[in-house]
């Protein structure tokens, strides 16, 4: 097949949306697809396979702002978008947003069959006008998603059970969909990893995600400095993002200064497997791949008990939980699992043989099959649509027929 990934946010790949619309590209080309993209991603122009989009000039501070985040926006040019979609079979958009409407729209007067991923909630939106915690703009958002949007694909995907009936409970609406995990690659299993000299005698503590403000990393910080064994902990934060200086400064009072750093996977390996502990503060979260990939190393999790995070569902035991955004609890388990180390050894086991229902391969399978199903669909229905068009065009020359053999016997 010839399929067409249209991405309104495409840059270095420090953040799910990135991350999964490049997993999908390779995965895809891998099992012998054509694969085009469409996004605003410069440093890709001239890539085979890329059609690069006009990137949306948001005024300086908007601009710098999502400079700052590694990420252009996609302004719409039909043109391009237009030669992307030609010949195509399929059609999948990552969000919502300006260029996946557009190419919607001409995808859909090209009668190609349209499917889209749910990689963003409402609060990664309202978190950037500072109203997060708004729940009437949550709403809002989730309805603007649907009616102009969601409404009009042919299958929806949605990376876990959580963000589907978080997203059917606001529109009461049930869609066409599958859920299926981003998936975990291969290389992400417990490996002999040896902690470098200056953590030997550290309790590594590991949080993999963006730097920004629903991600909850101040959470972890006052949770390390409430803890007994507070000039043990070693933070690391993976990852990179807009509030950088504010976890820096925010995390001044802690004896050991957390590192930060973005890392290439190969890296982020190394680090998974010599810590000791992941901790998943963010309170907003569709799936966290991040977390999944720790876990699949071996490495246990305390995660938060947030009602806008799917990431508690991984939580095997009330010791992998803490309350939501309670820091005292958190330092509470962060405690009792350095004070247990043969209960965490066993956790550690029981953690690699689930995260194996994550395995990558098989994921991107099922978006194949997804992709697949949606094209046959489309051509089931456009065959109907045509037999029932030339059934009605069949019917009405008989009857014309019969009403000028009547009109000739009159006559005649």
């Amino acid at each position: 097949m010839v399929i067409t990934i249209v991405c309104d946010v495409l840059g270095q790949e420090n953040n799910g949306t990135t991350i999964a619309a490049m997993n999908l590209v390779r995965s895809l080309k891998k099992r012998g697809h054509t694969v085009r993209v469409v996004c605003a991603d410069e440093e890709r122009r001239g890539q085979e396979g890329f059609y690069i989009m006009p990137t949306m000039n948001l005024g300086s501070f908007l601009n710098a702002y999502l400079a700052k985040n590694c990420v252009s926006l996609a302004k719409t040019d039909k043109e391009v978008l237009r030669e992307a979609l030609t010949g195509t079979d399929e059609v999948h958009i990552m969000i919502p947003f300006a260029l996946g409407r557009a190419a919607l729209r001409m995808a859909k007067k090209m009668g190609l069959p349209v499917t889209a991923g749910f990689h963003c909630q409402a609060e990664n939106f309202s978190t950037h006008i500072f109203m997060m915690n708004a729940k009437l703009v949550n709403r809002l958002i989730y309805k603007n998603f649907y009616h102009s949007f969601y409404r009009h694909v042919d299958c929806i995907h949605y990376p876990t059970e959580f963000i589907r009936s978080t997203f059917q409970g606001v529109v009461k609406k049930e869609l066409p969909s599958r859920v299926i995990s981003n998936g975990v690659m291969s290389m992400f299993k417990p490996q002999k990893s040896e902690k470098p000299a200056e953590y030997k005698d550290k309790f590594v503590i590991l949080f993999t995600g963006r730097y920004s403000k629903e991600k909850s990393h101040r959470i972890l910080i006052e949770a390390a400095n409430m803890s007994k064994y507070r000039d043990r902990i070693q933070l690391i934060f993976a990852g990179d993002g807009p509030q950088k200086e504010k976890i820096i400064e925010c995390s001044s009072v802690l004896p050991n200064k957390p590192v930060l750093g973005f890392y290439s996977r190969d890296e982020l390996l190394k680090i998974i497997n010599y810590s000791d502990l992941y901790v998943h503060p963010s309170e907003v979260e569709i799936e966290a791949i991040a977390c999944l990939e720790a876990i699949s190393c071996g490495l246990v999790p305390v995660i938060n008990n947030s009602p806008r995070c799917a990431t508690k569902y991984f939580a095997r035991d009330d010791k992998n939980l803490f309350k939501f955004n309670d820091a005292q609890d958190l330092a509470n388990k962060i405690d009792w699992w350095i004070d247990h180390p043969e209960e965490k050894r066993k956790a550690s086991e029981s953690y690699v043989g689930y995260a194996k229902r994550f395995d990558f391969e098989y994921c991107m399978d099922e978006m194949e099959r997804m992709i697949a199903d949606t094209v046959e669909a489309k051509k089931h229905a456009d065959m109907k649509q045509r037999a029932a068009e030339d059934i009605g065009i069949t019917e009405a020359n008989e009857d014309n027929e019969l009403r000028l053999a009547e009109s000739e016997g009159r006559n005649g």
